[in-house]
């Protein structure tokens, strides 16, 4: 099978969010940006020479409005099937993410009075359940799909055969990428522990590049660095009974 290309399609801003479009024998594409950018998305993908109605597939890394808000306009405009892990089934279905979000520091705090976060978005049943590893072969990739709980109980990423590894908001680029390069926790995580434990777990697997939902592709090394200081304050915290996660609302 050929070699995958991971192809960055910027939704806001340069890297504030992204999706990805991930070429191999048929394209693929991760994550569905805001409600009502489905258009510019589709453009997009066109403009890197791909016909959008050859899409096999759009996987939805987490049912966040900035990442499954135009699944619905998607579909319609592609005849791509949706892929979503069972756990974020009840955001993708109502068009609503879980409420209330859990900021994980100021920048989270700011945002959540962003009334677009609090927006709905067209609901969508997704085609292909998500619930452990999925070989994503049939859908011309030489990747997988692997479940990376904790942003959400249902997030997923995709790693690549290659290394690469599509990780959505598994971590950031510090100030959604207004530090390029410089890893950070997204602004909320639902569960911050779960979270870094998945992000750990994909660190074990060695991977090369980490292609981010908000910011630019992360150094691994970088991120495991950050990761044992993240555990170390996440660990205080938690010892301190000041770590909140949605398990304790």
């Amino acid at each position: 099978m050929s070699r995958t290309k991971i192809v960055p399609i910027p939704v806001l801003g340069k890297h504030a969010v992204n999706a990805y479009l991930l070429l191999g024998r048929r394209p693929v594409l991760v994550d569905a940006g805001t409600p009502g950018s489905g258009q510019s998305i589709h453009d997009r993908i066109a403009g890197h020479g791909v016909d959008p109605s050859d899409l096999a597939l759009i996987v939805i890394t987490h049912g966040h409005i900035d990442h499954f808000g135009s699944a619905a306009e998607l579909r319609r405009l592609t005849g791509a099937p949706v892929a979503g892990h069972v756990a974020d089934l009840e955001p993708f279905r109502t068009g609503k993410p879980r409420m209330p979000y859990l900021p994980t520091g100021p920048m989270g705090r700011v945002m959540n009075r962003n009334r677009r976060l609090h927006a709905s978005a067209d609901p969508f049943e997704p085609e292909i359940l998500i619930s452990g590893d999925t070989d994503l072969a049939d859908f011309g990739l030489a990747a997988r799909i692997v479940p990376t709980p904790g942003h959400t109980a249902g997030s997923v990423s995709v790693l690549t055969d290659e290394g690469d590894l599509v990780a959505g908001d598994l971590v950031a680029n510090s100030f959604m990428g207004l530090i390029p390069g410089r890893p950070a926790n997204p602004p909320f995580h639902d569960d911050p522990l779960g979270n870094l434990a998945s992000l750990r777990a994909m660190l074990a697997l060695n991977p090369t590049k980490l292609h981010v939902g908000h910011g630019v592709p992360l150094d691994p090394e970088r991120v495991r660095r950050w990761a044992e200081r993240e555990r170390r304050r996440l660990s205080g915290r938690a010892a301190r009974g000041r770590l909140r996660s949605r398990t304790t609302l």
